[in-house]
């Protein structure tokens, strides 16, 4: 038998499987935490039409029904609706985004879990332990882990008119995918650190992802879309056209 601390908490772990029940313990300790607090977001773009919607995550912020998001999944939206894992709905508004950081801040219009603990970031280390949690592909309470991957990682982001370069990025081998964008990203004592975006190395900032995975489903194959996609180190805009995969 071993102990393990985690914060007041000792774990108790069984011989001969004592680091798999440890990490197990730490994470479904984890995602307990953040789950609640961690909300589906679906908004409606204005300017992509009448039936242009696109899905990603936020975090509880404040007691006042603030979350925060990626600033890329509310795009040029002024309201949606936030989905969390008790089954409670809320219409969200757009109180503020800014692309350059791709933040964003929501506020619901009802009463939302109280927000989770936020960490410094600072003190994570290269190989350090976290945790997402988001709402990646339209799965609900999605829970990976992996490691601290790289710190300090610099990331281009671009809006129409401006550029500029996102300094001490954490780059986590976690898995994300779309509709992660905006989820929690936390360190080993359930401490939120971070803010996921799901789409860098694809025009960060932009949406261009979701872009073009609307894209392949609205079944524009042959269609023709500009998109922006970082290659060595820099953005450029391509232009691209889906076609059917052979057999």
């Amino acid at each position: 038998m071993q102990s393990l601390h985690n914060g007041s908490q000792v774990i108790a772990v069984d011989d001969g499987s004592e680091a798999l029940d440890a990490y197990s313990t730490l994470v479904s300790g984890m995602a307990e935490i953040l789950t609640p607090r961690v909300a589906s977001l679906l908004v409606r773009h204005k300017a992509r039409g009448p039936a242009a919607e696109s899905a990603g995550s936020a975090v509880v912020l404040t007691t006042e029904g603030h979350l925060v998001t990626n600033a890329h999944v509310i795009g040029d939206a002024d309201e949606g609706e936030a989905s969390f894992a008790d089954g409670t709905t809320a219409r969200i508004k757009v109180i503020g985004r800014d692309p350059l950081s791709d933040l964003a801040i929501v506020r619901a219009d009802r009463t939302v879990p109280d927000p989770p603990e936020y960490g410094d970031a600072d003190r994570l280390k290269v190989g350090s332990l976290v945790v997402a949690v988001g709402n990646p592909l339209g799965l609900a309470g999605t829970v990976t882990a992996g490691v601290v991957s790289a710190l300090g990682r610099s990331l281009p982001v671009r809006t129409r008119t401006t550029f500029r370069i996102i300094e001490d990025v954490i780059q986590t081998d976690a898995a994300l995918n779309p509709g992660n964008s905006g989820g929690a990203l936390a360190d080993s004592r359930g401490r939120v650190v971070g803010i996921n975006t799901a789409v860098a190395g694809i025009g960060v900032g932009l949406g261009d992802a979701q872009s073009l995975q609307r894209l392949l489903l609205d079944e524009a194959i042959g269609g023709r879309t500009e998109i922006t996609v970082l290659r060595n180190g820099a953005l450029v805009d391509v232009v691209a056209r889906p076609s059917e995969l052979g057999t």
